[in-house]
Parts: structure tokens; sequence; C-alpha cells
């Protein structure tokens, strides 16, 4: 398989730094397979600050070279999938004249560049621009103008932007271990864009992201982004709740989170019951009451459901959405999170994990906690036109080389 067939996706977050390098059949654009899977921990972020440099791009280092000798090839370019608490998103508005009679692609980016002029983002850097809507002369909610007779465009658009002090750091770690970025892809867009269906996306819908520290919402109608919001509670939160209140470590405390809590519905759900920790096979050698444990983590959840339907207010769409709630990620895993969530939320539930056709796949990323390298791939393929002989140069050969021999090194 040629190298110019394969396309790397790496997903940084808290905990984790996992790499995959895909192949496609260009004859169906969906279908893939996955030639080689790398995972790493990342000991070296916290709270989307790196603490040490040399021991994150360690970290990045294992990940990519653990997908390498899977897939037998070597990476020198990869997209890059971020879940940051120091992402932004701002609405704007941007207005142009038309030159000619007929609106063209090129008309339709200067009016996206217009909403980025407008704004001042000091020490952030602008990830993506996604338009709303378009209104050509008095015609307004226009989905695409290419094409149409008119003397005025103007957009409302959605600006995504991160720290750059954040994102320069990480760029320069991935770059240190031989490997360009082509792309940035910011988890709260990537996600319902990977998850959701045409159909979902025309209706009102909410995406659902929880991840460690915060939780990203999306609602879409009629196939735009409506609304978006980053709340700051987390799984983690959960996480530390239980290791707080049950005097134990956040090891265990994890553990107890997804195997042994239980979100009840109600006072009598859960049976007073208890676990001896031994169990885990972790060094806690002592009892705790399963409904004390169910009860704490409880709390929490409901907290995030909580804030969720108050954004969901703000637009004037609590339990008001046809198309439901769409959970993504591995901590939507708690047991009966989506009892506990349709509760309160007065929603249909929905949990959304990856389908892939693939022996590799089936083994190994038929789960939630694969979502957003799996949406990073789906949105590299179906909106970027690079591919890696563009930025060609004698550079790219010098590091690929010098990063070949640093990895035959003792």
């Amino acid at each position: 398989m040629s190298f110019n067939d394969t396309i790397t996706t790496i997903d940084i977050w808290s905990s984790k730094i996992r790499t995959i390098i895909w192949s496609f059949d260009w004859e169906k654009k969906d279908k893939f397979v996955v030639l080689g899977i790398g995972i790493a921990n990342s000991t070296a972020i916290r709270k989307w600050n790196i603490l040490d440099m040399e021991e994150f791009k360690n970290n990045i280092d294992k990940s990519l070279e653990e997908a390498e000798k899977m897939a037998g090839q070597q990476i020198s370019h990869v997209y890059l999938s971020l879940n940051s608490s120091s992402f932004e998103v701002v609405s704007n508005r941007g207005i142009i004249a038309i030159s000619w009679d007929k609106i063209t692609q090129d008309d339709v980016d200067r009016v996206l560049d217009m909403t980025r002029s407008w704004v001042e983002f000091p020490n952030r850097e602008i990830l993506k621009v996604i338009p709303e809507s378009f209104s050509v002369d008095l015609e307004d909610w226009v989905k695409n103008p290419v094409w149409m007779s008119a003397r005025k465009l103007e957009v409302i658009a959605r600006i995504f932007s991160i720290n750059t002090n954040v994102l320069n750091n990480i760029r320069k770690s991935i770059s240190d271990v031989g490997i360009e970025v082509l792309d940035v892809y910011p988890n709260l867009l990537s996600s319902p864009e990977g998850v959701l269906t045409r159909r979902q996306k025309e209706l009102w819908v909410v995406c659902v992201d929880i991840w460690s520290s915060t939780t990203w919402i999306t609602v879409y109608e009629e196939w735009v982004l409506k609304h978006s919001a980053i709340i700051p509670l987390g799984w983690d939160n959960v996480t530390n709740d239980i290791a707080l209140w049950l005097r134990t470590s956040t090891l265990v405390a994890e553990k107890l989170k997804l195997e042994q809590s239980i979100l009840s519905t109600s006072d009598n759900e859960v049976k007073e019951q208890n676990f001896d920790l031994s169990k885990l096979n972790l060094w806690e050698e002592w009892e705790i009451d399963l409904k004390y444990l169910s009860q704490i983590a409880t709390a929490r959840y409901e907290e995030i459901f909580h804030y969720i339907q108050n954004e969901l207010k703000n637009i004037w769409k609590d339990w008001m959405l046809p198309e439901w709630a769409v959970f993504v990620w591995a901590w939507v895993k708690t047991s009966k999170f989506l009892e506990s969530a349709k509760q309160n939320l007065r929603l249909p539930c929905f949990i959304w994990t990856p389908k892939i056709n693939d022996e590799i796949s089936d083994n190994f990323i038929n789960d939630p906690s694969y979502a957003a390298i799996i949406w990073t791939l789906i949105l590299s393929n179906r909106y970027s036109v690079e591919t890696w002989w563009i930025n060609f140069n004698i550079w790219n050969i010098f590091t690929s080389i010098k990063n070949v021999f640093k990895k035959l090194l003792p």
C-alpha cells in the first residue's frame, strides 16, 4: 500500500495520547482500514498546561512509534484532534459587496475572512470559521450562496479559537519528534460532524461530549450549528467527589465509578450493600456502601445535566428536541447513565459508539473512547484537500531521516 493512501490522526487529551494510521478506499470515501494504533499515557499535561516539554515529547513519540511498528511505515504528517479548556467560540457577522452578478467561492471566502477582522483575539489563534447562515440581498437563511445573483453577501459565522501558547507548545513538541501537523480540529466541532446524521442536523438535536474537566454541547438545526457551549464540569469531577467522600485514591475512585456506581433515578433504586475494595486488586482492603457511592456519582452527574438543560433553556429548546440528545465519549458508560439523562433532561437520549468493520478495529476501537479520533479522521478525509506531498521539501526529508535514526539508537 502506497504512503499517500494513508492518513494519520493524533488525539491528545489529559490522560492519553492516541495515534491511529488509516488507509482509505478512495472509491468508497467512508470505507477505511486501520493499519496501526498507538496509545501512550499523557503524564505531562494537567488542565491543558504542559508541565514538562521533554516528557510530553516522549509521550507523543511513544504513541507514534507503537502505531508505526504496527503499520510498518514511517509517519511524517498528521491531523491533530484537540480537547482543551482554552477553546472559545464566538459569533460574528461579515458583509461584502459582490463585484460581479454571480457569487463565487472566492466571495464566500472573502466574507468569512471579514468575520475574523472585526473581532479581536489577543493571544489566541483562530482554528475554524464555520458559517451559520448567509444573507443574499434581502433573502435570509441561505445555506450555500455560490452562483446566486446578488449585489451584497452577508454571513453569520462561529469562530473557534484556542490559546496561542497552548497550541504552539503542542505543535513544537510534535515537530521536535519529526512530525508535521497538517490541520487541527477542535473536538467541539468534529464530534457532531462525525456523529450526527444529515437527518438529525436538519431537525433540532444536541450532541453532548463529556470530557475529563469539561462538557461540550452543540445544537444543530437545518444543517447548521445553532448553539455551542463549554461547561466547566466533567468526569474528573465525579472521580474526585468519590475519592473525597470515600477517603480513597483517585485510581480506586475511577474504577469504582465505572464498575460499581449506579446513577439512581429514585431513592429506593439502589439497595444498601457493602463492597470489598480488595476485589479491585489494588491496595485498598476495606468495605464501602454501594448506595452511598451511587449517591455521590448521581449528585455530580445531575449537576452536569442541570447545566446542559440551562444551555438548552437559553435557546428555548429544553425538552423540545425532536432528534434526541446524542452522548459521546467513553465516560457515559456508567450504569444507568441513559435513564438518568432521560429523567433530568426530559429528552430521549442515545449513546453513540463507533461501528467499524475491520479486524483490528473490532478488537481496539469499537469503544466510545476512540470517538474523537474517528471524528477527526472523517473530517480530514471529507474536507481537507492537502496531501503529504504538498508540503514536500528538503527539511521534511531531513527531519524524517533524523527521526528514523533516532528510533534506531539504543
